[in-house]
């Protein structure tokens, strides 16, 4: 009656391990991943490298891909004037440190994550941030400050800018 009992106990013990590796093999396909997002010290920290590895300031920073990058980062992010012109118009790379004085921290990542907007800006890619990054980017950057002025608005194709533009208009296709 013994061995019974334990040769019962044995088997259930084993099934139980069995099960406990299928659970933990589970394919990628039969869980959701969460996204990968950059680990750092800090949110700032983190937002700080994703505004210099996403290429945020050669936009965004008046002068920054000129200067090699050599700009102070007081002056980070406070928009330029020199437009982006296309197709669609004359764009312009936002202040950003004056947009997120404007929008909440809930506002922002649901701006990031949902806009659709006008080129040169690669949304399409933004909109895939992480949350935690988002989050980070947006703190980064309100840490950094209200400082600047508003950029000019969208100028329609049918009319010529006023300010310094890029030509993005390709040729010979």
């Amino acid at each position: 009656m013994k061995s019974s009992s334990n040769m019962s106990f044995i088997i259930n013990l084993f099934l139980l391990v069995v099960l406990l590796l299928i659970i933990s093999c589970q394919t990628e396909s039969d869980s959701k991943l969460e996204p990968p997002f950059i680990k750092a010290n800090s949110d700032l920290e983190a937002g700080r490298y994703i505004v210099i590895m996403g290429g945020c300031n050669d936009c965004h920073t008046d002068g920054y891909a000129q200067k090699d990058g050599m700009v102070n980062e007081e002056e980070w992010l406070t928009g330029s004037i020199v437009g982006y012109r296309g197709p669609w118009g004359t764009t312009y790379a936002s202040n950003l440190r004056l947009i997120v004085q404007e929008l909440s921290e809930e506002q922002w990542v649901k701006t990031m994550h949902t806009r659709k907007g006008l080129p040169p800006m690669p949304w399409m890619n933004v909109n895939k941030f992480n949350e935690k990054d988002t989050r980070a980017l947006y703190r980064y950057i309100k840490s950094l400050g209200q400082k600047g002025q508003k950029m000019p608005q969208v100028v329609t194709p049918d009319k010529e800018p006023t300010t310094p533009y890029i030509n993005m208009i390709p040729g010979n296709i």
